[in-house]
């Protein structure tokens, strides 16, 4: 009787043991536009346009980042300007918890905020963290695996403490201190905060060059092994997505961010196509096999190195899109073929296909033909108002790298799978969700 009891109980724990392992959690949280009322960085004096204007010119440095990070794959975080990027996130690190506005970033992966003491850092309007009131805060040793997993960035510090530098490209701006875990715990807009125990983050002691006093850290939401979607794994399953308001919403709705059983993209619409790794391996390939304007269809047409599988990123940091130079040629003079009415320059030099009375634009629907998978953009996706009788192509060409931009994104249920490797898109109005 002893015995079956004994074997019950085992294979009860067994059971549970898996089940509890096998747990996914889901859990959806806000994301704040740089430029919505609701950020940090809002400044209520400039116009929308204007907003637009540095939106743009941050695309265009991101698109420097990207190509920095290609060319010297090792140096992982090249000439990302943090607080410079689009959208931010609020999350607490300690016990009892501290929170952070940062910016959430698919194209880094360290997390990392200044902590005391800091030695020459910038400042900052939020309080430093002290890692000293935090029960749960600790510093990784050299052997810990997030140190490895830092690479070049990281090396072995006194007492085997495990410290990361990581230098922003520009000679001057950096950020470095100890590789660190804790607690982290993010909001949740559906009930409680969700908490997880042991998550790595830089602790930053020192930082260099001139940062906005708004930026707290950067959350990073890449594919290396450091960014917090690859650390949550075994709670998320490698499952996240987001859903991207217009920029031009007047709602009070926000961006949201999906993890875990939250994070799936399926249904009625939903088409994928694979997740290509690439080198490094933060950022996030697509295949994109050609573009349709209306009925005329124009193929790829990039650099050679880049036509193996891995021709174009996807990013929520950056706004537009980057197409090569005769690809985007061919389907600007498609789109200008289509639409009834008279080119005009913009002012600014910022995009180069524009047109005024865009309330009588008839612009045709592109279809963008990644692997497996064809989305189709509507007008809010491919024009913008770039003032006030100014309507313009959001897609430029690039001679470095390609990317996929936010604008092409919006009112899609954007999903990542990184265990499957795969990215669906599902067209959804996400000023509803």
């Amino acid at each position: 009787m002893k015995c079956l009891i004994f074997t019950l109980v085992v294979i009860f724990l067994a059971h549970f043991c898996e089940h509890s392992d096998a747990e996914i959690e889901g859990f959806t949280t806000d994301l704040i536009s740089h430029d919505s009322a609701r950020s940090p960085f809002y400044n209520p004096s400039e116009t929308k346009y204007q907003r637009l204007q540095k939106a743009f010119h941050r695309s265009i440095l991101r698109g420097n980042h990207f190509s920095a990070m290609t060319a010297s794959p090792n140096d992982i975080q090249s000439d990302v300007i943090p607080g410079r990027l689009e959208y931010l996130m609020n999350i607490s690190l300690g016990t009892p918890p501290v929170s952070m506005l940062g910016i959430a970033d698919t194209g880094s992966d360290l997390i990392w905020r200044q902590c005391r003491p800091c030695d020459n850092c910038y400042e900052q309007d939020e309080p430093l963290f002290d890692p000293e009131t935090s029960e749960t805060y600790k510093i990784l040793s050299c052997d810990n695996e997030f140190c490895g997993d830092l690479g070049q960035k990281g090396y072995c510090g006194n007492d085997n403490a495990c410290i990361y530098y990581y230098d922003y490209g520009t000679g001057d701006r950096f950020t470095m201190g100890y590789l660190s875990s804790d607690t982290l715990t993010i909001g949740s807009t559906e009930g409680d905060p969700v908490s997880f125990p042991g998550v790595a983050f830089g602790c930053a002691h020192r930082t260099g060059g001139t940062y906005p006093e708004k930026h707290v850290g950067l959350i990073g939401l890449g594919g290396g092994a450091l960014s917090l979607v690859k650390q949550l794994d075994s709670q998320v399953g490698g499952q996240f997505s987001y859903c991207l308001i217009p920029l031009s919403s007047d709602s009070t709705a926000s961006s949201k961010i999906n993890f875990g059983r939250n994070g799936v993209v399926s249904g009625s619409g939903t088409v994928s196509t694979p997740l290509i790794r690439g080198t490094p391996d933060t950022i996030y390939y697509l295949k994109l096999e050609g573009m349709s304007v209306g009925s005329t269809r124009v193929e790829f047409n990039g650099f050679s190195a880049q036509e193996e599988g891995n021709n174009i990123v996807i990013d929520s940091g950056t706004t537009i899109t980057f197409l090569p130079p005769d690809m985007y040629s061919e389907v600007e003079s498609a789109l200008a073929t289509a639409i009834s009415g008279q080119p005009t320059s913009d002012p600014n030099g910022n995009f180069r296909l524009c047109y005024s009375g865009g309330s009588n634009l008839q612009v045709p629907t592109i279809t963008v033909h990644f692997t497996g998978a064809d989305v189709q953009l509507s007008p809010l996706n491919t024009f913008i108002q770039a003032q006030e009788d100014l309507f313009c192509f959001t897609m430029i060409p690039s001679w470095d790298f390609f990317i996929f931009g936010n604008l092409a994104q919006v009112n899609f249920l954007v999903g990542y799978d990184l265990n499957n490797n795969m990215v669906s898109f599902k067209p959804t109005d996400c000023t509803k969700q």
